[in-house]
């Protein structure tokens, strides 16, 4: 029998392998919609990410196979008076879950169609130009389901009208910190076919601090409504996290995803030095995979940590995303193979 410990270090990687397949196009569409000139700089970069999409599926049908491992309520879903029994349906939980991600991955491919052929024609630029409306309304809608479903109603008598927000706002400054490291690597190593130039490290620097402080403000806002009235049923999911087994991990991502990217990209130096942003990055990266796992893991306060589980199917899950991602790179062009 596999522990809930070590179950939830499969949810986080489901949650890690689908924000990067979700953030380059989403990132792509954003600096199409605000004219970024620099979008053109890393957008296929980005948006090869995509090609996470199919292990992210894979993993989220192992995820919903896994019932009750995956979901806690699963055994008490059918008791009387259960708490949001309409939401808390295994059936319509499947149902939303999987039905949700086809369609997304549909209109992201739809994106990425449209972006190879957008400076094509006019014709072709506003086709582009309509469908990159469409997906920051299906990164936040979608988002916030999955922040629903495999973190929020875990305990299903816990919610908050701002985890949704939190939820994905702190994974989308996870993949910056990922796309900023990832540039910087195939850079150094000459691997691009068109290297990026070295500016861009200051604009993702300043996306990567920005998104700090919209972390920090929606984490704080939630916090404090939850602390104020000290409400047994909201506050005794907080507390356990931040004062039982996982205080360790609590604490360290307050460090790791707030005072640090805080302290160091508030200084404009800062934004300007590559190994700097490269150790920033790392911060919010490992920060950001402590709160995924303690906000999973940690919903009763208690627990171990899954040293083994994070040693077998991290590194497997990483091959695996980056053989996905070079293959569709070389078939761009992006790469030298």
């Amino acid at each position: 029998m596999i522990s809930y410990s070590n179950w939830s270090v499969l949810t986080v990687s489901f949650l890690v392998v689908l924000y990067l397949a979700l953030g380059g196009v989403t990132l792509s569409a954003v600096l199409h919609l605000v004219g970024a000139q620099w979008r053109y700089e890393i957008r296929r970069l980005a948006v090869s990410l995509f090609a996470l999409f199919p292990l992210a599926f894979v993993l989220l049908i192992i995820l919903l196979v896994g019932g009750e491992k995956t979901f806690p309520w699963l055994n008490t879903a059918t008791e009387h008076g259960h708490h949001l029994p309409a939401w808390h349906n295994y059936t319509f939980l499947v149902a939303r879950q999987v039905l949700g991600m086809l369609a997304v991955m549909t209109i992201f491919w739809v994106f990425i169609k449209r972006q190879e052929v957008s400076d094509r024609s006019k014709e072709d630029q506003q086709r582009f130009h309509n469908i990159a409306n469409w997906i920051p309304y299906t990164f936040v809608l979608y988002g916030t389901m999955i922040a629903w479903d495999f973190e929020m109603t875990l305990v299903p008598s816990w919610h908050s009208a701002i985890y949704g927000m939190q939820h994905f706002i702190s994974n989308f400054n996870m993949f910056m910190a990922f796309l900023v490291t990832w540039i910087y690597i195939l850079n150094t190593c000459g691997k691009l076919v068109r290297p990026v130039e070295d500016y861009v490290y200051n604009y993702l620097a300043q996306m990567m601090f920005a998104f700090t402080l919209l972390f920090i403000y929606t984490f704080f806002a939630q916090y404090l409504v939850i602390w104020y009235p000290n409400l047994p049923n909201e506050v005794d999911r907080v507390m356990g996290m931040q004062n039982g087994d996982y205080s360790v991990l609590w604490w360290s991502m307050i460090t790791l995803k707030f005072i640090i990217p805080f302290t160091v990209l508030a200084m404009r130096r800062s934004r300007h030095s590559p190994p700097i942003i490269l150790t920033v990055a790392a911060s919010i990266i490992v920060g950001t995979l402590f709160e995924r796992y303690v906000w999973i893991s940690g919903v009763n306060g208690t627990g171990t940590i899954p040293v083994f589980a994070v040693l077998v199917i991290v590194p497997v899950l990483a091959v695996i995303g980056f053989l996905l991602v070079r293959r569709m790179m070389a078939r761009s062009q992006l790469i030298k193979v």
